[in-house]
């Protein structure tokens, strides 16, 4: 029979997931900042708002205050040991850009499972919770582009958020028929991984005004 997450599971599983996904942002800004030739502050100062950004929206939004990131000593220790870590093997990361899409995938579709879950325990509407966790999965991104000077890929042609929305309905239909489960969520986070790294290689695209 199909285990909800209930209780200390789902706590447990949430604590996980957003751990993860802090780790995986922070790789994502600490590469980014690299690229960029920032020094070590720099690269764990991104690094640290990539990976929380996103987190510190959601709790704003669901009234969850303080955030976790400042709450929780893990967060920001997890997000720092990441940053340091990419800055001391960055010479063996190879083509770094391919790398920061990758792990920012990563991030996206972990982030979408924990903000949407999140939400939905803390009695968000479905609706509603679609949209946090969308917010949850773009927030760290969109700060990470921003302090490298670079255009957010959110509001590129690419296609980034639609896949957080997407994933984030997936996993609002999986809580309300009871799905919920580590396996399934986990799944959840390997398809938006997986969708939005094709969509890179295939260059699907939103589509733009004509000028």
């Amino acid at each position: 029979m199909q285990r909800d997450l209930r209780g200390d599971e789902a706590l447990n599983f949430l604590l996980v997931g957003d751990l993860v996904g802090v780790a995986v942002f922070a790789a994502s800004g600490a590469s980014a900042a690299i690229g960029k030739r920032l020094d070590l502050f720099g690269v764990a100062f991104v690094g640290f708002v990539a990976a929380l950004g996103g987190g510190i929206l959601r709790d704003l939004v669901i009234g969850a205050v303080p955030p976790l990131a400042f709450a929780d000593w893990r967060y920001a220790i997890t997000a720092v040991l990441a940053s340091i870590a990419v800055f001391r093997l960055h010479p063996h990361l190879t083509r770094l850009r391919r790398t920061v899409l990758v792990l920012d995938a990563a991030g996206l579709g972990l982030f979408t499972v924990t903000g949407t879950l999140k939400a939905l325990t803390t009695g968000v509407p479905p609706v509603g919770a679609c949209l946090v966790g969308m917010l949850t999965a773009i927030g760290g991104g969109l700060a990470r582009d921003l302090l490298t000077a670079e255009i957010p890929v959110v509001l590129q042609r690419d296609i980034y958020a639609i896949v957080a929305l997407g994933g984030a309905i997936l996993v609002t239909i999986l809580h309300g028929i009871g799905f919920v489960s580590a396996l399934p969520m986990t799944g959840a986070a390997v398809l938006m991984t997986g969708l939005r790294l094709l969509a890179l290689r295939r260059r699907w695209s939103a589509p733009v005004a004509l000028p």
